[in-house]
């Protein structure tokens, strides 16, 4: 009772603590005394606890919805990390001040967290344009997408295809140019064939993610124009149906074409193999459906990252395959380091056409040759 009627030598933020819980206590004289002493509290008192950084979050809470309380409390406690989102939900449902929900819809991340608040915002006739379009930008950013991804995953997985439906679950369902349309992902929901439980991204350096997932649109438009290039040169000329995919593919985040590289069919890594972003081409090689045929054409091409091929060499299973590392041994984007390491398996005849080979680099045309002569004793 004597906390109640605020006769305790306490702080004032340790004094408003204690009579916010007190106010709801179960004696109801305690709790009466608790909001009398409240309601008697200065405006600079309650002003300054509000500024303090040890405002204690139901203090904060109590303070948000205080009748009459001026445009500087409230936002101080709009502003304050300590206030309870649902709190800033109550206060942008109250408020009559355009200016306070400005201020409140400049914490994205408080919105994201606490989708009420923007529902608050956009129900209040008293919001400003701006508080309006901040609100609107974020609900349609991290909420509509994903809900519409939601949808797409429940209807994939319903049809059977899991492994689409759990892409679908977790991807951004972004583009570098803007959002990816519904056709877009039903159109590449068929390239999907892998389920999360079969992946093992444990080869992924966690260390290198953020700097490979940075990607401009220039940088994705040129990407795009690169793996069509390679793939003319590879395979002639491209059927409009497949740029098509190619397009759709190229212009997904990074974080995304990772993911499909993972989980894609032949058709995908195909695609994905010449991504200039080497974790997206390394992923390729780690798609547990990936087969030996295919690894033994990427070995052979001249447009696919070195890193790639290096780790093909590294790759025991892989190596047993002579198809393989003859390939490998004749590519010239091949690492130095990976084509001496395997020459020694390459047979003579190869070798002596490797000597005269002027695609290769000089220093394994003169490995060859020595070990072309070793062999002749």
């Amino acid at each position: 009772m004597a906390a109640a009627r605020g006769l305790l030598p306490l702080a004032q933020t340790e004094l408003l603590e204690a009579l916010v819980h007190l106010r709801t206590d179960s004696d109801n004289n305690i709790a009466q005394a608790a909001q009398a002493t409240l309601e008697e509290q200065q405006q600079e008192d309650l002003l300054n606890v509000a500024k303090a950084s040890e405002a204690a979050a139901s203090v904060l809470g109590y303070l948000a919805a205080v009748p009459g309380a001026g445009r500087e409390l409230h936002e101080a406690v709009a502003t304050h990390a300590n206030t309870p989102d649902e709190a800033i939900a109550l206060l942008a449902n109250l408020t009559t001040d355009g200016s306070l929900l400005e201020l409140i819809t400049l914490n994205q991340q408080r919105l994201i967290r606490a989708p009420e608040i923007i529902e608050a915002v956009l129900l209040n006739p008293s919001r400003t344009a701006d508080a309006e379009r901040r609100a609107k930008e974020t609900r349609e950013e991290f909420f509509e997408k994903e809900r519409g991804a939601r949808q797409i995953a429940q209807e994939l997985r319903a049809r059977g295809n899991q492994a689409a439906a759990e892409f679908f679950e977790s991807a951004e369902l972004a583009t570098i140019d803007g959002e990816m349309s519904t056709d877009d992902a039903w159109l590449i929901a068929q390239h999907l064939e892998v389920s999360d439980a079969d992946i093992d991204d444990s080869w992924l350096a966690r260390e290198l993610i953020e700097e490979m997932m940075v990607e401009t649109a220039e940088q994705a438009a040129a990407n795009l124009q690169a793996v069509i290039n390679a793939e003319r040169l590879d395979l002639g000329e491209v059927a409009p149906e497949r740029i098509s995919l190619i397009r759709r593919l190229m212009f997904m985040t990074v974080k995304d074409r990772v993911k499909f590289a993972l989980k894609g069919d032949r058709e995908a890594r195909g695609i994905l193999i010449r991504d200039s972003n080497r974790i997206v081409a390394t992923a390729v090689i780690h798609n547990p459906r990936i087969s030996d045929k295919e690894i033994e054409n990427i070995a052979s091409m001249r447009t696919v990252s070195e890193e790639v091929l290096r780790l093909i060499g590294m790759n025991r299973a892989w190596a047993r395959s002579y198809l393989i590392i003859h390939n490998l041994a004749r590519n010239p984007r091949t690492p130095m380091a990976t084509a001496v390491h395997i020459l020694p398996r390459i047979q003579a005849k190869d070798l002596k056409a490797l000597t005269e080979n002027r695609n290769m680099s000089e220093a394994v045309r003169r490995q060859a040759y020595r070990l072309v002569q070793t062999r002749k004793g």
